[in-house]
């Protein structure tokens, strides 16, 4: 792939897991293998982290990623959106004089991010018409069937669906949470917002953990561990 940068999208300041992106996940910082993936898969021009984290930063150069600007005090906040962190890096490397043709976003807690997988999905967009890949997985159980609690009480939210069965519902997907790959050009005409011509990358389901809390970390490191073993 020519002309790609990985941008790791890491903010400092994580409230439920306190140093989320650079706590030791099964023997070193979870931010380490985001980096360690995008650079094995040989893809990209440039490995950056974008921070606003000085510490996080310094764990960055550690294991091989760049940091060559700050993260601003805008993009900082709890209101940023990922698209506001990601246009704010283009633009501060068109200031010096440097521009991208393809563009990874890796979140920094996704361990189960490969090289592998990223140079599955630069074929995906190398290969097709799509302005983007997402990884995805299926629900593990049809939304179409969900419940909702109204006045105390638990209701079907879609009534229609009371009798049919699971197999014979439309199959529904959800964002993978750990990396995305987009043609720069399409995304900033779209300034960020990509919501056709989308690309599935379709994962498996012991590969994929949200990590939101200390729960989540618990298990996510248990899957690691299993698909290690397993190797």
């Amino acid at each position: 792939m020519n002309n790609a940068i990985a941008i790791i999208t890491a903010r400092g300041g994580s409230k439920r897991i306190p140093k989320k992106n650079i706590k030791v996940f099964c023997e070193k910082p979870i931010l380490a293998y985001s980096i360690q993936a995008a650079l094995d898969s040989k893809l990209f021009e440039t490995v950056m982290v974008s921070t606003d984290s000085e510490e996080i930063a310094e764990v960055a150069r550690k294991y091989g990623a760049k940091v060559p600007f700050m993260r601003s005090e805008k993009t900082s906040d709890d209101f940023a959106t990922t698209a506001d962190v990601l246009l704010e890096v283009l633009s501060e490397y068109e200031k010096r004089g440097k521009s991208f043709e393809e563009m990874a976003c890796i979140y920094p807690t996704a361990p189960f991010v490969t090289a592998e997988k990223l140079q599955t999905a630069a074929k995906y967009l190398e290969s097709g018409s799509a302005g983007m890949v997402l990884p995805v997985i299926p629900f593990s159980y049809p939304p179409q069937r969900g419940y909702v609690i109204r006045n105390e009480s638990l209701e079907m939210k879609w009534k229609e669906n009371y009798s049919a069965r699971s197999q014979d519902l439309e199959k529904l997907y959800h964002d993978a949470g750990q990396f995305y790959f987009y043609k720069v050009a399409e995304y900033k005409e779209k300034n960020g917002k990509i919501t056709e011509g989308i690309c599935p990358m379709i994962l498996d389901e012991m590969e994929v953990q949200d990590i939101d809390n200390e729960t989540d970390w618990k298990l996510a490191e248990l899957k690691y561990q299993l698909l290690v073993e397993g190797k």
